[in-house]
C-alpha cells in the first residue's frame, strides 16, 4: 500500500516474500470455473523469457523454488492447481510433487511416445498427483482422435478440450466420449460468450477462458436495484470534499460494509500499530483518498451474484495499477487504483462501460482510460491486459518492465485474496 495522504502515521504494510519474481518468472493464474461459477482449479501459466539453455535453467530453477518454498501454494491460496513442468524437472524432481498433493501436472499428447516420461508419470499417479491431458493440439477433423493416447488416458484424471477449435457437434461428441469414461473434462479457450453458451449444456467439469473478463452484449441495459444502490454509494464517495466524519456518515447505514471494512484493515496482514474502531478513525489514519478506494473495493467485492474470480481480478488490477503508478504524484496513484478497480465494471454490472460510468462523477483521467483508452492511466491498464493475456512481447510490455510486473502481480494476488476473504464474511 502507498503512504497515507494525511499526516497520520503511515500504516505498516505486509508483503509476502516473492521468490517467483526474484527468479524473474512471469506467471499468471488462470481460473477454471465449475457450473456454479465457483473455482474448480487454477492453471499456472509460466512465461519463458529468452531462448537457449539459460532461459530453461531459470525456468526450471524458479518453478522448483516456487514449489518448495510455498510461493506457488500462496499464489493459488492452497486451491487445486495445474501447471506444465519441464521434462527434466519431471524426470528428476518428482518427489517434490508428493508433498504438494493439490498441485497437478498438465501433459500433452506427444508425450505418449516418451517411454521414460510415461514411467515417471505412472509413479506420480501412484503418489496421487493429479494429471491433466491437454488435447488442444489434436486434429479437429479426426474421427478417432484418442485411440493412440490410450496409455495417457489410463493415467489422467482430467482432460482439456479446445472449445474454440472444435465446432459444436464435434465438441459435444468428444466431451461425452471422455465423460463416459469417467474422466473430468475441462473446456479450454472459451474466450467469448457464444462459446461459453455451447459449453454450459455439456458435461464439462469446468470452463476456462477469457470469456469471464468480456462484457456480454446487451441491447437494453438494466441495472437492478442492488446495482443502482452500489453505484449511488460509489457516486456519493466521489462527490464533494467529504472529511472523515462525512465519510462515516455515507456508509453509516450499511453495518455489513462497515464490519467487513474494519475487519480487513485491522487484520494481521496489515500489522497496524493499533486497532481502528471506526470508519472515521480509519479515514484519519489512512487518508481520505485511500479510504474511498477501500470502501469502493469492499462494496464491489460484496457482490454475490457475480463469479468470485471476476471480483478478484478487479482487485488484482486495482493493486497492480497502483503499484505501476509509483513515481506519479500520490493523487494519481490513488486514481490509478480506481482505474484498475473499475476496469471490469461493465462486466461486473452487465452493462456497457459508458452507460455505467454515466452514473459516476469520476475524474476525467479515469474516464478517459476506461472509455477511450487514453490519458496517463491507459498505458498502465494496457500493461496489465497484456500481462493477463501472456502477451509479453506487446508494445506495452517492455523487457525491462517484466521483473517489475512479476513482483506487482504476485503482490496483487496476495492483497486481493486477503481483501476478498473479508468481503465474503458475514457478521455473526
Amino acid at each position: 500500500m502507498t503512504t497515507s495522504t494525511v499526516s497520520a502515521p503511515a500504516p505498516v504494510t505486509h508483503e509476502v516474500p516473492n521468490s517467483l519474481s526474484d527468479m524473474l518468472l512471469p506467471v499468471v493464474r488462470s481460473p477454471m470455473l465449475d457450473r456454479e461459477e465457483e473455482l474448480f482449479a487454477y492453471e499456472l501459466v509460466f512465461y519463458r523469457q529468452g531462448a537457449g539453455t539459460d532461459a530453461d535453467t531459470t525456468l526450471q530453477g524458479g518453478v522448483l523454488s516456487g514449489i518448495t518454498d510455498g510461493a506457488i501454494t500462496r499464489l493459488v491460496r492452497g486451491n487445486r492447481a495445474f501447471m506444465r513442468m519441464p521434462r527434466s524437472l519431471l524426470l528428476e524432481q518428482t518427489d517434490v510433487l508428493a508433498h504438494t498433493p493439490r498441485l497437478g501436472v498438465i501433459i500433452d499428447p506427444f508425450q505418449v511416445r516418451d517411454t521414460a516420461l510415461l514411467q515417471r508419470l505412472q509413479q506420480l499417479v501412484l503418489r496421487n498427483c493429479p494429471l491433466m491431458l491437454d488435447l488442444g493440439g489434436l486434429d479437429p477433423s479426426a474421427s478417432q482422435p484418442h485411440g493412440a493416447l490410450e496409455p495417457l488416458l489410463r493415467l489422467v484424471r482430467h482432460v482439456r478440450l479446445d472449445a474454440k477449435a472444435l465446432d459444436a457437434e464435434i465438441l459435444a461428441a468428444r466431451c461425452k466420449q471422455l465423460f463416459d469414461r469417467g474422466l473430468s473434462v475441462i473446456a479450454g479457450n472459451v474466450d467469448d460468450h457464444e462459446t461459453y453458451a455451447r459449453c454450459k449444456d455439456l458435461p464439462f467439469q469446468a470452463i476456462q477462458g477469457r470469456y469471464l473478463l468480456v462484457p456480454q452484449q446487451i441491447e437494453v441495459p438494466v441495472l437492478t436495484p442492488s446495482r443502482l444502490s452500489l453505484l449511488r454509494l460509489m457516486s456519493a464517495l466521489q462527490e464533494g470534499n467529504a472529511g472523515p466524519v462525512e465519510l462515516g456518515e455515507i456508509i453509516r447505514d450499511d453495518a455489513v460494509l462497515s464490519y467487513k471494512l474494519l475487519g480487513c484493515v485491522n487484520s494481521a496482514y496489515f500489522a497496524l500499530p493499533r486497532q481502528l474502531k471506526s470508519i472515521q478513525q480509519a479515514a484519519i489514519f489512512f487518508g481520505m483518498a485511500r479510504m474511498r478506494n477501500w470502501i469502493n473495493t469492499m462494496a464491489l467485492s460484496s457482490m454475490d451474484d457475480r463469479p468470485p474470480e471476476l471480483l478478484r481480478t478487479a482487485l488484482i488490477r486495482a493493486h497492480m495499477c497502483e503499484k505501476l503508478a509509483h513515481g506519479m504524484p500520490t493523487e494519481q496513484q490513488d486514481m490509478a487504483f480506481m482505474a484498475g478497480l473499475l476496469s471490469l465494471l461493465d462486466t461486473l454490472l452487465c452493462a456497457p462501460m459508458e452507460f455505467v460510468l454515466s452514473h459516476l462523477p469520476l475524474a476525467p483521467d479515469i474516464r478517459d482510460a476506461l472509455v477511450e483508452d487514453r490519458g496517463p492511466f491507459a498505458p498502465l491498464l494496457g500493461q496489465i491486459y497484456a500481462w493477463e493475456a501472456g502477451n509479453l512481447h506487446s508494445a506495452q510490455m517492455q523487457p525491462q518492465n517484466i521483473r517489475k510486473m512479476a513482483g506487482a502481480y504476485y503482490a496483487a494476488t496476495q492483497w486481493a485474496d486477503q481483501v476478498y476473504s473479508f468481503a465474503e464474511q458475514r457478521p455473526h
